[in-house]
């Protein structure tokens, strides 16, 4: 059996996982700021780690959600 035939529909609408995606990240986005801030002390450069970090994660977050949900195991 083919990888192709173990691929299921997704459960998701495309739309509700981005959704759900930009929500996560505006909060993990706000907690990375803070925390660079509390290790640099210093609002530019806590502002860019905090958004740099997170466009990459939430790219990363995106694609790996959309692997999972064609993924038929445990289901």
């Amino acid at each position: 059996m083919g990888l192709r035939s173990r691929l299921r529909t997704p459960l998701q609408a495309r739309r509700r996982v981005v959704v759900k995606t930009a929500c996560y990240r505006l909060v993990m986005i706000l907690v990375s700021i803070v925390v660079a801030y509390l290790v640099v002390g210093d609002v530019t450069d806590a502002l860019s780690i905090g958004l740099i970090t997170n466009v990459v994660k939430t790219l990363t977050y995106y694609g790996y959600e959309r692997l999972w949900d064609r993924i038929a195991w445990g289901t």
